[in-house]
C-alpha cells in the first residue's frame, strides 16, 4: 500500500522548535518531489516548503523563511521539515504531500493524514 505517514507534531511554546517527518512507503519515490502544506482551523491548506527529489531544489513559503528548513533523508522516501522559532500563527495539521512534478505539489497524487502542531503564546 502506497501510503505518506507524518510524525513529529505536538504541543509547544511559542519561540520553541518542532521536527516534523514523513515517510513514504509501498514504492519509489527517490525521484518525486516532497513538501508540506498546513491547515488552520477556518482556513484554507496553504503551501509551507517543497523540495526537490534530490534534495537540491528547495522552496519555503514567506512566512516561514528562514525559521523553517525542509530536508530529504539519504534514502529519499522521508523528508523532514525542521520548524525553529514557532509562532501561534503556525498552529496548524500539517499534511506531507509527494508528486513527480517539483511544480505540482498543490495538487499532488499523494498525501498523508496529517500531524497537529500546536504552538501556544
Amino acid at each position: 500500500q502506497v501510503q505518506l505517514v507524518e510524525s513529529g507534531g505536538g504541543l509547544v511554546q511559542a519561540g520553541g522548535s518542532l521536527r516534523l517527518s514523513c515517510a513514504a512507503s509501498g514504492g519509489t519515490f527517490s525521484t518525486w518531489a516532497m513538501g508540506w502544506f498546513r491547515q488552520a482551523p477556518g482556513k484554507e491548506r496553504e503551501f509551507v516548503a517543497r523540495i526537490g527529489w534530490n534534495g537540491a531544489n528547495t522552496f519555503h513559503a514567506d512566512s516561514v523563511k528562514g525559521r523553517f528548513t525542509i530536508s530529504r533523508g539519504n534514502a529519499k522516501n522521508t523528508v523532514y521539515l525542521q520548524m525553529n522559532s514557532l509562532k501561534p500563527a503556525d498552529t496548524a495539521v500539517y499534511y506531507c504531500a509527494a508528486d513527480p512534478n517539483y511544480l505540482k505539489l498543490g495538487t499532488a497524487r499523494l498525501w498523508g493524514q496529517g500531524t497537529q502542531v500546536t504552538v501556544s503564546s
